[in-house]
């Protein structure tokens, strides 16, 4: 590993669409600030991990992620599968890029200002982060298991992210997709059976969509810290469609836990011992309907995470 590796930033870009004007931008503000980088940039989401094994088999120390949450996600797997060693070694950035960037967004990192964005991560500095983790059996029973630094969702709400992300490939607009997704949404199941246990409690009842965060949730776990060993729980309960609508409304507006139907909890651990037609989504990527019970945990300061000054 030479000197010159130590100091050069691998930077890992994942376009959100066709065009090259955030690239242009990006370059032209690291070169502004002689910052000495090398870019890649991933053509589909299986190429981020890929591309991710390479910069740190080439012994990158500050690889940057241009990307939204699922970029960071696959970025953040592909790190765990290295000995403790060398992810220690390792420090993390991003430069939000994405269709969601909630965990970017936690940090006050904000998508149109790389400027700032740039100067903020040549300060390097480290802020050790939590990862959640939850380990389930996929449909040909291969034991599997999914980090993220953001959150879990199971049930509608992965269903909405769901099609949000179809929406937002046929309609290109952030808004339109969203408004699209929604009315979608009335279309599709709305409860689901579970039974769930957190802390001393065991839930066995119906219901409408969990959060488990690690990170913000997109809106859904808004008091968790990723840097409290703690995870957060939102429980949403059947209720009616205007019920949903306000829900949303509150989501939209950071006032989510105020809603009736919302019951929050913070565990360590969530133990899903019965969601069998429930969706899930890691960090905004779906990972299907698990196979029987699945276990969601929390692993404490794991990650370099590069943060404002």
């Amino acid at each position: 590993m030479n000197y010159e590796l130590n100091n050069r930033w691998g930077i890992l870009y994942c376009p959100k669409g066709r065009g090259s004007k955030q690239r242009e931008k990006i370059q032209r503000v690291l070169n502004e600030r002689k910052v000495q980088y090398d870019f890649v940039q991933s053509e589909s989401i299986d190429s981020v991990e890929r591309l991710m094994t390479m910069l740190i088999n080439n012994g990158y120390k500050t690889i940057i992620v241009v990307g939204g949450d699922s970029a960071l996600n696959d970025a953040v797997n592909c790190l765990m599968l290295q000995e403790r060693q060398v992810r220690e070694e390792i420090a993390l950035g991003v430069i939000p890029n994405g269709v969601m960037n909630d965990f970017a967004r936690y940090w006050d990192f904000k998508e149109g200002n790389v400027e700032q964005t740039v100067d903020w991560l040549l300060k390097h500095r480290v802020r050790r982060v939590d990862l959640g983790c939850i380990r389930y059996e996929n449909k040909h029973g291969e034991k599997c298991h999914r980090y993220f630094l953001n959150c879990v969702n199971i049930g509608l709400i992965a269903d909405v992210m769901n099609l949000r992300r179809q929406a937002h490939s046929l309609l290109g607009s952030r808004t339109l997709s969203f408004i699209a997704s929604i009315f979608l949404m009335i279309f599709h199941r709305m409860d689901y059976k579970m039974r769930i246990r957190i802390n001393s409690d065991t839930v066995d009842r119906k219901v409408m969509t969990m959060c488990v965060g690690s990170g913000p949730g997109y809106g859904q776990t808004p008091s968790a810290v990723p840097y409290n060993g703690m995870l957060d729980v939102s429980l949403v309960y059947h209720t009616g469609l205007v019920q949903v609508l306000a829900g949303l409304w509150l989501l939209v507006t950071g006032r989510f836990l105020n809603h009736r139907s919302v019951h929050p909890y913070r565990t360590r651990e969530v133990q899903v011992d019965e969601a069998k037609y429930a969706l899930v989504g890691v960090d905004g990527r779906l990972i299907g309907r698990p196979e029987g019970p699945y276990r969601i945990t929390i692993e404490e300061e794991v990650v370099n995470f590069l943060i404002p000054d």
